[in-house]
């Protein structure tokens, strides 16, 4: 189908712009601070403060688990950028592995842990195709780009902390997989 109308175009070029932001928001590295790193955040990393749009207050309050969310720390729940602005975000815990607002620290490990479980038994449960679909880009994002960044020390504290039982993910009764 082509577009044959000037708001059918501008449909289509919007569309487009979307996607594009997107890729480039998947694109971005996620931050993924240790404790010392967390205290020299903003010094060490103006440009990420910036992108982030944090003030001191934001800082202290990502740093000491005010703006916790189940994996990350969110600088900004309010941002509209998974659902309605001003509306506290509605996305599922797997989707701020790749949200360029999530920040990832020590204190997130167990959760990041139950969630690499979730995947692993995703992935027995459902065809390749399906589960690369669906979770693949979030699966790919926590093995490969957050857990490698993550000190051995706060890995093996999160595995203590989980130890095999990821019963606390918040889930849909459709989404569980026990």
């Amino acid at each position: 189908m082509t577009p044959t109308t000037p708001a059918q175009l501008d449909a289509v070029k919007s569309i487009i712009e979307d996607g594009q932001s997107d890729l480039l928001r998947r694109a971005r590295s996620p931050v993924v601070l240790t404790s010392e790193q967390a205290a020299a955040f903003v010094e060490g990393f103006p440009g990420e403060v910036e992108r982030l749009g944090l003030d001191a207050e934001a800082i202290a309050e990502l740093v000491g688990g005010e703006r916790d969310v189940f994996t990350s720390a969110c600088s900004d729940q309010l941002a509209g950028l998974h659902g309605p602005a001003d509306r506290p975000c509605p996305a599922r815990p797997w989707v701020c592995l790749l949200c360029p607002l999530a920040v990832f620290m020590p204190r997130h490990i167990g959760n990041l842990l139950r969630l690499e479980s979730f995947f692993l038994r995703q992935f027995r449960q459902m065809p390749t195709e399906h589960f690369v679909r669906v979770f693949g880009p979030f699966a790919g994002r926590l093995s490969s780009g957050i857990l490698p960044k993550s000190t051995e020390e706060a890995r093996s504290r999160g595995a203590r902390e989980v130890a095999g039982d990821d019963t606390d993910l918040p889930l849909r009764p459709e989404e569980s997989t026990s």
